[in-house]
């Protein structure tokens, strides 16, 4: 009698059995936490009034649509109306694109270079990395707020510059994450034998280390967005910050203080759309696989 017909195990070149292709499949796919997917769901709403508010808008953005200034709730003015008697919902979709393109370019720019100057400083020898160490805790021991001040007094206020102040002054924090990443990435046993083989620096950089440290970077690159955002609210608050005709949603508070005294609802909604843009990204990022390990390896950079 023919023996029964058992499976052959699968070699080298065989294909995965079931049961581990899911496995891998479930590990590839990444996982989020309710609040993560509740952080999901309010960047995806502020990011789809950012990118289709203006054909979303149900008026002009500096159209009067009503002689009632600070109109409550309606139908036709489902936000009511500002000061002016503008309806209220377009300027915030409209200030929300604002506020997200500012706080981005900014977040970008210090995360771009302080990633550029860490790796720097992890490749270039103790001399530049004291250097440029040194340099940027001078400008991080200034305050955020009151570097912006100082740079906005002295240059007066346009988009270009907000995007730059704000960047400066959160690149050195940017850096710090950076160096320390790429100097614990650049002792390991890989990048030492690259550089036996007689890699260039160019080459450990952006092939050995910058894959390995980038998705830190990411994560700290969203509380640098929320951070910014934050900046630029409250420069805008003050007057200081974007300037007429445009509008961030920092300004659409300031431009309807007044209607405190006559418990204008109006005056909540952009700080209600600066509270969802901002804790919506925090919520992600909590979320995101991996987040403890991301906050160990800040910790520890923030340290040093």
């Amino acid at each position: 009698m023919p023996a029964p017909h058992s499976p052959a195990p699968s070699g080298g070149g065989g294909s995965v059995p079931p049961p581990l292709a899911k496995r891998a499949a479930r590990r590839r796919v990444p996982s989020l936490s309710l609040s993560g997917w509740i952080g999901a769901a309010m960047v995806a709403l502020a990011l789809l009034v950012a990118i289709f508010g203006p054909w979303l808008a149900p008026n002009p953005v500096g159209a009067i649509v009503t002689q009632d200034v600070f109109a409550p709730f309606s139908a036709h003015l489902p936000l009511g109306s500002d000061y002016l008697g503008r309806d209220m919902l377009s300027r915030i979709m409209y200030g929300t694109r604002l506020t997200v393109l500012l706080a981005l370019a900014a977040a970008l720019f210090a995360a771009v270079c302080g990633t550029g100057l860490g790796l720097l400083a992890a490749v270039a020898g103790r001399a530049v990395d004291e250097t440029m160490s040194r340099v940027l805790d001078a400008v991080s021991s200034i305050p955020t707020k009151m570097f912006a001040l100082m740079i906005v007094a002295a240059f007066g206020s346009s988009l270009t510059l907000l995007v730059l102040t704000a960047g400066i002054s959160y690149t050195p924090g940017a850096y710090r994450i950076a160096r320390s990443l790429a100097v614990n990435i650049s002792a390991l046993e890989y990048v030492q034998v690259a550089k036996v083989r007689g890699e260039n620096a160019i080459y450990i950089c952006c092939v050995e280390i910058l894959p390995n440290m980038i998705h830190p970077m990411l994560a700290d690159l969203g509380l640098r967005f929320v951070f910014v955002v934050l900046l630029l609210s409250s420069l805008s608050f003050l007057g200081l910050g974007v300037q007429p005709p445009y509008a961030d949603l920092g300004s659409l508070v300031r431009e309807n203080i007044a209607g405190l005294g006559d418990g204008a609802p109006v005056v909540l909604m952009p700080a209600i759309a600066i509270a969802i843009l901002t804790v919506g990204v925090n919520l992600l990022i909590d979320g995101l696989p991996g987040r403890g390990k991301r906050l160990r390896l800040r910790r520890a950079a923030e340290a040093r």
